[in-house]
């Protein structure tokens, strides 16, 4: 049952990236296990941390692929691809990177910001899914939710102005 929903959680996460990647949800998964097993004092109190844990470890493997495959075009190693898995083909290696360091940066400022994106964003859970795991209210949820869209927009934007 984990593993359907982790797989979901692939499947949504390389649908929002809109990605030129080649990788499936499958492998995204499986890239991802193998990071997250490699934890040895990884330990989740409940189901919503580990969601957020995962949707992050899942961030940073398409961050890494993103990355290789933007060194290959620079002359870097081949690398064999199935036409099937091909995703997207819009985005933007630095965007992805300025996002990911927004979301680091605010997982420093504010933890439990940071939780409630990666459980809303990256997981795809509802409001409500969200207050119930975090024990707060659902409106609560939601305004901690623009909180930290404010936070990253604000961010992003002052590091385009560079």
């Amino acid at each position: 049952m984990l593993y359907a929903e982790l797989h979901g959680l692939a499947k949504r996460e390389l649908a929002r990236q809109r990605l030129p990647v080649s990788v499936s949800a499958t492998s995204l998964l499986h890239q991802a296990y193998i990071e997250m097993a490699e934890q040895d004092q990884a330990s989740f109190p409940d189901r919503a941390r580990f969601m957020g844990y995962a949707a992050r470890v899942m961030r940073g493997v398409i961050i890494d692929h993103a990355r290789s495959r933007r060194a290959q075009k620079r002359g870097g190693q081949f690398e064999i691809t199935s036409l099937g898995n091909e995703i997207g083909d819009i985005a933007n290696h630095h965007e992805l990177v300025r996002i990911s360091e927004a979301l680091d940066e605010l997982s420093k400022a504010e933890p439990l910001l940071a939780e409630i994106v990666d459980l809303k964003f990256f997981c795809g859970f509802t409001f409500a899914e969200i207050a119930a795991m975090k024990g707060i209210s659902e409106r609560t949820a939601q305004r901690q939710w623009e909180k930290a869209r404010m936070y990253l927009h604000r961010k992003i934007r002052a590091e385009l102005q560079i």
